[in-house]
C-alpha cells in the first residue's frame, strides 16, 4: 500500500500530476484544489496517495493534503460513489464545503456536482453525517476566504476533465469573466464557472 510519494514533478495537469520518484514516473489523479497546491514542474513535490486496486486497473490518487485524502477515502465508502466521482466533487466543492453540505443535509449542494443526483445526494447524508466530527463541521462553517490566460486555459481543462464538452466549458467560463479577479486560483475559477451553470 503506497501512503504517500515524494520526488520531482515531472508533469502537471488540473486533474493528474506525474512525479519521478527514483526515475520511476508514477501518475496520480488528483482534484482541482492539489492542483491549485503544487509546485512548479521540476521542482520536488510530495503528495498524499490513495492507492486503488482493481480487477481491471491499478489508479494512484494523489492529494496535496490531509484533509482532502480524509473525504475522499470516506466518499468511496459510500456505495455508489466510485473514486472518478468522488475525485469530482472534490474538484467542484472545497472540502470545507463538502463537509458542511453532509453536515448541514444540503442535498441540493450536493446534488450540483456532476454525476450526482437526488438519491445519492440524500445517501451521502445518511452515510457520511455521523462520520463528520463535530469540531470539523465547526472549522467548516466557520468558513475560510479564498496570468489570466493561463488560468483560464487550466481552468478549461480542468472542465473538459470533468466530462464538459469544450464548448460549454468555453461558454461556462466566459460567462463569469467579469467575476473573475486577479487573486483567484484556477480550482476558484472552475467553481465559479460551475456555480454558475447551476444558478
Amino acid at each position: 500500500m503506497i501512503t504517500f510519494l515524494e520526488g520531482v514533478l515531472d508533469e502537471k495537469q488540473p486533474a493528474r500530476a506525474v512525479l519521478n520518484v527514483g526515475g520511476v514516473g508514477y501518475e496520480l489523479l488528483i482534484p482541482l484544489s492539489s492542483f491549485d497546491r503544487l509546485p512548479e514542474v521540476g521542482a520536488r513535490c510530495r503528495l498524499l496517495v490513495h492507492d486503488h486496486i482493481r480487477e481491471d486497473a491499478h489508479e494512484l490518487y494523489g492529494f496535496a493534503a490531509a484533509d482532502e485524502r480524509s473525504i475522499f477515502q470516506r466518499l468511496i465508502g459510500v456505495s455508489g460513489i466510485g473514486p472518478k466521482l468522488a475525485l469530482g466533487a472534490l474538484s467542484a466543492l472545497s472540502t470545507r464545503e463538502l463537509k458542511l453540505a453532509i453536515a448541514n443535509g444540503d442535498t441540493a449542494r450536493l446534488s450540483s456536482i456532476s454525476g450526482i443526483g437526488k438519491k445519492t445526494a440524500g445517501r451521502l447524508v445518511i452515510e457520511l453525517r455521523d462520520k463528520i466530527s463535530a469540531g470539523e463541521a465547526l472549522e467548516a462553517a466557520a468558513g475560510e476566504t479564498g496570468a489570466q490566460d493561463a488560468r483560464l486555459r487550466d481552468a478549461m481543462m480542468a472542465l473538459v476533465s470533468l466530462g464538459h464538452k469544450q464548448l460549454d466549458a468555453q461558454q461556462m467560463l466566459s460567462a463569469i469573466l467579469p467575476d473573475i479577479t486577479a487573486e483567484m486560483g484556477v480550482e476558484e475559477i472552475v467553481r465559479l464557472g460551475l456555480k454558475g451553470k447551476h444558478s
